[in-house]
């Protein structure tokens, strides 16, 4: 995977209001409440290009959020740059049948650091999920302020990943290329049966440790305690934009397309 350059690796910082001297936590949380989970590029007709280059003009040029490839996957060139070991890993996300989907349904990364020590699972790309990362070699119970998870063993050498007790997805341990992601995520982003060409949805972490979620013309907000408050936007495109912009900080120049 392509290196960022010392001033791409600042940009990015400030993109997620860190500085060099953050932790891998700090930064895992940092990196959720400052880019959103979007699935604005389908809905806008714009590619969804898997490339280092395209993913850090996108989250850090143009300010912009992405789905699970591009979040990890940009996510990755930042950790790489900052000296931690990275590898790309393949997950199955668990569905509403209780069945795991395809090979490369998801991204997540392993990382450590470059002098050795602990290994963890940095996800910030699967919208509402752990706030910090999670210790990829402890089975026990790991709280988070977004519930307890657990990481299983499962058939194969593959690992679950568990929210509360209900499994979120199954985790390859084998390392990746970021390549190896392009033929599923080119499904996810046109299939009639990909939920992400639903609907377009917005999403990230709160600074106070909620969450807010815009999904169509729905926004809810969620405080850190769970009190959940819903509204359905008014008609008016401006109103929606104005949204995009003041909630997520996305500054679009027409409104992603709602399918009938």
């Amino acid at each position: 995977m392509r290196s960022l350059t010392p001033e791409q690796t600042d940009g990015y910082l400030r993109r997620v209001g860190a500085s060099r001297r953050e932790s891998l936590s700090a930064l895992h949380r940092l990196h959720q409440v400052a880019v959103p989970f979007e699935n604005l590029s389908i809905h806008l007709g714009q590619d969804v290009v898997l490339e280092p280059g395209a993913l850090y003009d996108k989250i850090v040029g143009a300010r912009r959020g992405g789905f699970c490839y591009e979040l990890n996957g940009a996510f990755a060139l930042l950790l790489a740059a900052l000296g931690y070991r990275v590898s790309l890993l393949s997950a199955r996300v668990r569905g509403a049948d209780d069945r795991f989907g395809p090979p490369f349904d998801h991204l997540a990364l392993r990382v450590e650091e470059a002098a050795g020590g602990t290994v963890w699972l940095a996800d910030v790309g699967f919208g509402d999920h752990s706030a910090y990362p999670l210790r990829l070699d402890e089975r026990g119970e790991q709280s988070d302020p977004r519930g307890t998870f657990r990481i299983a063993r499962a058939p194969d050498g593959d690992l679950d990943v568990l929210r509360d007790g209900v499994p979120q997805y199954r985790l390859e341990t084998r390392p990746r290329e970021l390549r190896d992601f392009g033929p599923t995520c080119w499904w996810q982003c046109t299939s009639p049966a990909s939920h992400f060409t639903r609907s377009p949805v917005c999403t990230r972490l709160t600074g106070s440790g909620g969450r807010i979620t815009l999904s169509g013309r729905r926004l809810v907000a969620t405080d850190a305690d769970g009190r959940r408050r819903e509204e359905e936007l008014p008609g008016d495109e401006a109103v929606l934009l104005a949204a995009y912009r003041d909630r997520f900080g996305i500054d679009l120049d027409r409104v992603p397309r709602q399918p009938a």
